[in-house]
């Protein structure tokens, strides 16, 4: 599996606009290991007899999920006549948005949900729904996160400017001496910044953080214009109906943040734990490892025995397996995860792990310090790339 195939979506289809974007790095070209990784998942669900996507528990939670959003968003607006009942609604909306976003959209996106392309996009239309751009999080996610996993200045979900310091070699800031308590603050504020700036910033200039994409045009820019339509209608237009600016403005933000806290979050603990690396390329736009080793290095899971948890967040607790495998659909990610494990036991390849969800909110609490106090990380050796006896 290349960095290129292990994420090919069907908004992936080449136009001669999309390579003139790219601008890839190149890795490490020895792919034994992910030869013989990607054989024995292969090898697991043909024994198995388990698809890889189109199932029947996958449709089974979308309906719970979308269930949940359309309920609590039809009381909170419509029903909710007190306080704490407008609050109660709002977080729990909150935690539906977040689980669209995890589980429905995240997977569609990666066409890991269904085996059909147009079930696929729409059901990565529902990010554009909930305030998002599934056009933007393509390029943003898809192509230069999971391609580029913690390289600065290829993968903007480690760049928040001036705001944070998640790699050692961005640029240190004093106020970043207290980033370790600022930012679980800031955290919240994620959603609210992609619904009213993020998303319109970076289809008006033509960037992602430091890297170039190309506008939308025809479909994608319709979903877009009208995906921000519908959201902003059902957020803000159709609750100043029935109630008072005030109030749609602060079951909005308890709604934005909630959801924001989460995402963030589950994100900062797959890539900016202590576990994690952040290398760069030479001079000629190499890495001298290969992609596969590049992902086991750069990203942790957490809480793999929670099932609880693996149901919240869509699997993104088993980060390693989805970025060697985004195409499999996230409920298989705890079986696949052992076979993971044991062949990077055997190749001698790093697998890193937090047991809990404290254990990585602790992990990130610390790797925030120490970047806040601006100093190097050594980069570790290189794995060995053949069986070991």
């Amino acid at each position: 599996m290349s960095p290129e195939s292990s994420h090919r979506t069907a908004d992936a289809a080449r136009s001669p606009q999309t390579d003139a974007f790219t601008d890839r790095l190149k890795f490490n070209g020895d792919n034994t290991f992910q030869r013989e990784l990607r054989r024995r998942v292969e090898d697991y669900f043909k024994r198995s007899g388990h698809p890889q996507r189109d199932n029947a528990r996958m449709y089974v939670k979308t309906a719970i999920i979308l269930a949940t959003f359309i309920a609590s968003y039809v009381l909170l607006v419509f029903f909710a006549a007190t306080w704490w009942q407008g609050l109660l609604l709002s977080i729990v909306l909150g935690f539906a948005t977040a689980q669209i976003g995890f589980s429905i959209q995240h997977d569609a996106g990666h066409q890991a949900y269904s085996e059909r392309r147009w079930v696929n996009r729409w059901m990565a239309m529902t990010l554009d729904l909930v305030g998002g751009s599934s056009y933007l999080w393509h390029w943003k996610h898809a192509r230069f996160h999971h391609t580029y996993v913690n390289i600065d200045g290829y993968d903007s979900d480690i760049s928040l400017g001036a705001l944070a310091r998640f790699s050692p070699q961005q640029k240190h800031h004093w106020h970043h001496r207290w980033q370790h308590i600022y930012l679980w603050m800031l955290y919240g504020l994620t959603v609210v910044s992609w619904h009213l700036h993020d998303d319109f910033r970076d289809i008006i200039t033509g960037t992602i953080g430091k890297r170039r994409i190309p506008r939308p045009r025809g479909k994608d820019l319709a979903v877009f214009v009208l995906g921000k339509l519908v959201f902003f209608t059902l957020a803000f237009g159709l609750p100043l109906v029935f109630h008072s600016i005030g109030t749609v403005l602060l079951y909005y933000a308890v709604v934005a943040v909630v959801t924001g806290f989460q995402l963030a979050v589950v994100f900062q603990l797959a890539h900016a734990v202590e576990e994690a690396t952040f290398p760069l390329p030479d001079e000629s736009g190499r890495m001298d490892k290969p992609w596969a080793i590049h992902q086991l290095e750069t990203t942790a899971n957490f809480s793999r025995n929670s099932r609880v948890i693996t149901w919240l967040v869509g699997g993104l607790n088993f980060q390693v397996e989805h970025h060697l495998f985004p195409r499999i659909c996230h409920l298989h990610y705890p079986a696949i995860s052992r076979v993971v494990e044991a062949t990077c036991r055997e190749y001698g390849v790093p697998y890193h792990v937090n047991r809990s969800f404290g254990a990585g909110i602790a992990s990130h609490y610390r790797w925030l310090r120490r970047m806040g106090r601006l100093e190097l990380v050594p980069e570790p050796p290189i794995p060995a790339l053949v069986p070991q006896t």
